[in-house]
């Protein structure tokens, strides 16, 4: 088949609309192997790729682009565009407040678990300080924040994450948060689940002390980061907290893979390739790997009846690798970036109203640390996805100057 993307015919014969015996009820859903005694829960706490993977093969074998995980409450994960476009267009019938979000102190707040009717406004409220044009006037700072590269061998993942606190704190803060104390309520973000959802009262109380103080700064002599912009709007300063939450893992794991892969494949190391090559490592390698909601009303599906709060997921890890969307899927091709891809299959920032709000933010910072680097190789390292509230690289990730 000609081109990067498989083509229009192709995807159509593998949605269930094509189908004509559906099962009627999520019970008759395709669904991974249990074990005894916990359905999914533990393969969804220890590796859950292998097992979505699975389900996605149960799935395209029955001809449905849905599958059962048992979770302790009703649950089923979609991958194909419709299932997509659907989950991140009806904000009345798939609720963000009942996500994954909720639980997860850093990110439970703010415009996040904002649903509609209120979603609109808020976002209208606070995107202007997310937009490109604002950015621009932050540029400066961020780029004069960028960490310098080690003379000898580094570890790309551990240099990406010093890189981007540095680079968030000079956007949003312009440098002026404490270190030290960032780092410190940052951190819990990198470690496997439970670990993130722990309360951790102290910390956050120290957080939105420092922010306090440095907001009254910029509300009494003005300013023009980002905290200056969320600072006078109610419920901004939770919107700081909570959106730098969001941005730090997500913004460090896709420069640490945007990195390897450029000293893997060193022809790319070009501004004129970056482009390309960051929206292929976001494709293979989605730091939201995983998206949540709960279904506020019953909803029937391609002939399944999904009942009233089920835990409706959608998975840009296996949308973007999907085999009847994608030529190659598992291979680095920044080549395919030519062509549009596949509408509602490439979702590393979400889609729809809730498209991400730092996605701007995230690509300027990402591919003017691209464009800083010098040449590099890859001398030895492990890019295994481990997914987390994000998914990052296992590591070390090991690359020195070519």
């Amino acid at each position: 088949m000609s081109g990067e993307w498989q083509g229009k015919e192709s995807r159509k014969t593998r949605l269930p609309h094509s189908i004509n015996h559906q099962p009627s009820t999520i019970h008759h859903l395709p669904q991974p192997p249990t074990r005894p005694g916990n359905g999914h829960l533990q393969d969804w706490a220890l590796s859950p790729l292998p097992l979505i993977e699975d389900g996605a093969r149960r799935a395209r074998a029955a001809g449905t682009d849905l599958f059962r995980l048992r979770l302790g409450l009703p649950s089923v994960v979609g991958f194909s565009p419709a299932w997509n476009r659907r989950l991140l267009s009806d904000l009345d019938t798939f609720r963000s407040a009942g996500g994954f979000s909720a639980v997860v102190p850093y990110l439970a707040g703010g415009v996040i678990l904002t649903d509609a009717p209120l979603h609109r406004r808020r976002r209208q409220t606070i995107n202007p300080g997310f937009g490109k044009k604002h950015l621009e006037t932050l540029r400066g700072r961020t780029q004069a924040a960028l960490l310098p590269i080690p003379d000898g061998e580094f570890d790309a993942l551990e240099w990406a994450d010093g890189a981007v606190l540095r680079l968030l704190n000079a956007a949003y803060f312009g440098g002026e948060f404490d270190a030290g104390l960032l780092h410190a309520f940052l951190a819990p973000l990198r470690r496997p689940f439970p670990v993130p959802a722990l309360p951790r009262p102290r910390l956050f109380l120290r957080v939105d002390a420092e922010l306090r103080r440095l907001a009254t700064w910029r509300l009494t002599g003005g300013g023009d980061d980002l905290l200056a912009v969320l600072a006078p709007i109610p419920g901004g300063l939770e919107e700081a907290r909570v959106s730098l939450a969001a941005a730090h893992d997500t913004t460090t794991h896709a420069l640490a893979y945007a990195v390897w892969h450029l000293a893997q494949h060193p022809g790319w190391h070009a501004p004129e390739h970056h482009g390309a090559v960051l929206k292929e490592t976001l494709r293979l390698h989605p730091p939201g790997w995983m998206g949540s909601r709960r279904l506020s009303r019953e909803l029937d599906w391609n002939g399944v009846r999904l009942p009233r709060g089920t835990l409706a997921l959608y998975a840009p890890y296996l949308s973007a690798r999907d085999p009847g969307l994608w030529n190659a899927p598992e291979k680095f091709q920044p080549q395919r970036w030519q062509h549009k891809p596949p509408a509602w299959a490439y979702l590393p920032f979400g889609g729809g109203e809730r498209l991400c709000l730092g996605m701007h933010l995230a690509q300027m910072l990402i591919l003017d640390a691209l464009a800083a680097l010098p040449p590099l190789r890859a001398v030895r390292g492990d890019d295994t996805p481990v997914p987390g509230i994000t998914l990052g690289p296992k590591g070390p990730l090991v690359v020195r100057r070519a």
